[in-house]
């Protein structure tokens, strides 16, 4: 593990468990969701604080990619699901490059060779960036910057994102702004395209209540603001222009909200190649490489 600390904040890594956040605490008071300690010693990356999105988000469907008039079979990484998963970042151990005090630097390389290429068919390398600022008065800031580059001789298409759980209790006040909102089929593959309903419209700070989601959330403004009365911590999501979506996953009853800024919209490569607009989907050339960063803050909640 890697333990980053600035004054009352702390971060800790484990690069080997997905390149993933296991503990984001100010003042002892937990920002992310903290990971059991059995999980970190069974590798179970699922009940992290947060992990890495690379080279997709959410989930190909019948992970099957149609991209430059090909089909390009997936492996299915997510047990018995029928679609590819969140990409291959969290399922790979990463290298560390860089550890300092308030500071570190992880990076993965997938080569896409014999069976690798079932999880991804372009090598590509990719790096996480961490600094942590928590010596202000004001509260304590983590800054994420992941960054994909293409090694291979031609282009493919991409998408980056983060999955960070935010503890939540009853209380739980959550607030962003967001253009519209899929409605998804029963395996959360996006159907419809909505504004945003009333329950679901989180415009003005207001109690998540029993809301269940598990939705992209469209042309989102860029900024998260949770407010957790059980620790009296206000949480600050923002992202770059980058990630325009926001997944908001809250399962029934859990104690937690998983805010998920990424670049694109689910199953985009394959809805783009059948004519849809505006999917967020994006192409690396070879040699090219393409960041986006996220930043969590964190203050006391008056």
């Amino acid at each position: 593990m890697i333990e980053l600390v600035d004054d009352a904040a702390r971060v800790t890594l484990t690069p080997g468990m997905g390149g993933s956040i296991v503990a984001f605490t100010w003042h002892g008071r937990p920002v992310l969701r903290p990971t059991p300690a059995s999980a970190v010693n069974d590798g179970n990356v699922r009940l992290a604080s947060c992990y890495p999105l690379v080279p997709w988000s959410n989930r190909i469907r019948n992970a099957a990619l149609s991209f430059a008039g090909r089909a390009w079979p997936l492996a299915r990484n997510f047990g018995s699901h029928p679609h590819a998963i969140h990409g291959l970042g969290w399922q790979r151990p990463w290298q560390v490059e860089e550890a300092l005090m308030t500071r570190a630097r992880l990076s993965v390389v997938h080569d896409a060779r014999g069976p690798n290429a079932s999880a991804w068919p372009w090598p590509f390398r990719a790096t996480q960036t961490f600094e942590l600022h928590g010596g202000s008065a004001g509260g304590a800031l983590l800054g994420i910057t992941l960054t994909l580059e293409n090694i291979a001789a031609e282009p493919f298409p991409f998408g980056l994102g983060w999955h960070p759980f935010f503890p939540k209790s009853a209380a739980a006040r959550l607030a962003f702004r967001a253009g519209g909102v899929w409605e998804n089929d029963a395996t959360q593959l996006p159907v419809r395209h909505v504004p945003v309903p009333p329950d679901w419209k989180f415009d003005a700070m207001r109690p998540l209540a029993n809301s269940v989601l598990d939705n992209v959330f469209t042309h989102w403004q860029g900024v998260a603001t949770l407010e957790e009365p059980a620790s009296s911590l206000r949480t600050t999501l923002a992202a770059d222009r980058a990630c325009r979506n926001l997944v908001v996953y809250r399962p029934p009853a859990a104690e937690f909200i998983a805010l998920e800024p990424v670049t694109h919209e689910t199953d985009a490569f394959n809805r783009a190649a059948e004519g849809a607009a505006d999917t967020g989907m994006r192409t690396l050339a070879p040699g090219a490489a393409f960041s986006c960063t996220m930043r969590i803050a964190a203050s006391a909640l008056d």
